[in-house]
């Protein structure tokens, strides 16, 4: 049979390591590790304000032409509209292709990139805007909020 003491002892290591496991997932969330990294925050959606710089800007294939995008729009390369993952629906950005410095205003309206490293995805009228015809595809850009 457990003697008092030893039940207290186990009770009071269990309290520890519930307090340490605790302690230790409560911190995690918080704590935020600064990458080396291009792809750098400037603004978090401050108007007027460059919100990321040295980032990969892509532009939708026309197999997406008529397909409702996810704020319910209906997509037209034609249009100049963008995708963006984070960015609120109806959020004006101007997208600066840093090659040549041509710009483009376009407005949110749909969620994306998902391909890894893509930071927007643009019309094919928004990105022919700023891109030289010799660009395959992707372009590195400036990305500032407007409205």
């Amino acid at each position: 049979m457990n003697s008092p003491n030893s039940y207290k002892k186990t009770i009071k290591a269990l309290f520890f390591v519930f307090l340490a496991t605790f302690i230790a997932s409560c911190s995690g969330s918080k704590i935020q590790t600064k990458k080396s990294n291009t792809n750098k925050v400037y603004s978090s959606t401050a108007k007027g304000k460059v919100y990321k710089k040295n980032v990969i800007a892509s532009y939708y294939h026309n197999k997406f032409n008529g397909r409702k995008t996810a704020n319910g729009e209906t997509f037209n390369n034609s249009k100049l509209t963008a995708a963006h993952k984070t960015l609120d629906f109806g959020t004006v950005v101007k997208v600066t292709n840093i090659a040549n410095n041509k710009s483009v205003v376009v407005k949110i309206n749909d969620r994306g990139p998902f391909s890894k490293g893509k930071e927007i995805d643009l019309s094919k009228k928004a990105f022919d805007e700023i891109s030289d015809k010799a660009t395959h595809g992707a372009l590195t850009v400036t990305i500032e909020i407007l409205e």
